[in-house]
């Protein structure tokens, strides 16, 4: 691959000129241009975008930080955003952490500044890490995936709570009347605005919000947590006749356990879960969900930070999920 200065060795100019050239400077004559311009053409030279962001102290790459990969939501988030970085002209340096610990977040941070990024975007599904950079002093522009609106970051988010309470209306409109919510981990924000939208949604239709739980997004959690259910008797006379479980794989593990202990979903138990992910209409029982789409949230990322970067208010409004019915809800028998 041809460098700089191949180029400036091809055309007879120094390499500094060539920098200028290809960084789009008025001032170079134009028999000089022409003559790097054939050198470049000759060679296939490709600029970097690093060099051109350092020679023009202007930069084509953003700094993504995130702290949830292993998991469904966060990963296809960073997939969509990567895709729309990669669509608009723009080069993604990653941060993946294994968790909101205060000093690699500031680590990550310090290091994506360091590289001359022109934005920095935060994928992490805790408010410990929000924090870190609410507080960090970050000297370039930050747009965040949650929905917490405040003073020196912009934000971008799917409407959870709103999702929430639509798997509690469509269960309350088809007769069931004690509800359970197997949530997500309580440090997770999208779990607590699910969890919030739950009891909203009970209280507002008059329902016995039943049974909480608190899972850790796994599948072996929602087994965990719905044989133990089952163990205390809560599905008895009276009992849940429906659980929202915060995620699908949880509701994977929950149909999982309430099916071995000999319980028909949705005869005796009604399930709904959360995100739609590829397998969830391919489950026994394909599963009724609240379905978001992290690619358009990606997308939209990437469009509030060019909104930033060209001076402009990106959008505040939550994108609204959509409820997708299968076959995992039916009306409470009796």
């Amino acid at each position: 691959m041809a460098t700089l200065f191949d180029v400036a060795a091809e055309a007879g100019v120094s390499h500094q000129t060539v920098s200028r050239v290809v960084n789009g400077d008025p001032t170079v004559r134009p028999a000089t241009k022409a003559k790097v311009d054939a050198a470049v053409a000759k060679l296939t030279y490709r600029p970097s975008l690093t060099a051109r962001a350092l020679a023009s102290r202007r930069t084509k790459s953003i700094g993504l930080i995130s702290t949830g990969f292993p998991f469904y939501g966060p990963s296809s988030t960073m997939h969509g955003f990567n895709g729309a970085a990669r669509r608009a002209g723009y080069q993604v340096s990653t941060a993946t952490l294994d968790s909101a610990d205060p000093a690699a977040v500031r680590q990550a941070v310090d290091a994506l500044v360091g590289q001359n990024v022109a934005a920095v975007v935060l994928i992490a599904p805790d408010e410990e890490a929000l924090e870190v950079l609410r507080t960090a002093g970050v000297s370039v522009p930050l747009v965040t995936a949650d929905s917490v609106a405040e003073e020196g970051h912009h934000t971008v988010s799917i409407d959870q709570a709103a999702g929430a309470e639509i798997a509690v209306e469509h269960l309350a409109a088809l007769g069931h009347r004690r509800i359970g919510h197997v949530a997500g981990p309580s440090a997770w924000m999208d779990g607590r605005d699910r969890e919030r939208g739950w009891r909203d949604a009970s209280v507002r239709l008059g329902l016995d919000a039943g049974e909480l739980r608190h899972g850790d997004w796994t599948p072996g959690s929602g087994h965990a947590l719905a044989r133990a259910l089952v163990d205390d008797g809560a599905f008895g006379p009276g009992g849940l006749t429906a659980l929202f479980c915060a995620n699908d794989q949880m509701a994977l593990g929950v149909v999982h356990a309430l099916t071995a202990a000999g319980l028909d979903v949705p005869g005796d138990v009604s399930i709904v879960g959360f995100d739609d992910i590829p397998e969830a209409e391919h489950f026994l029982p394909p599963l009724t969900t609240v379905r978001q789409d992290f690619e358009a949230l990606g997308r939209r990322i990437m469009d509030a930070v060019e909104c930033v970067l060209a001076g402009r208010q990106p959008p505040t409004d939550p994108m609204a999920p959509e409820f997708v019915v299968r076959r995992s809800t039916a009306s409470p028998r009796g």
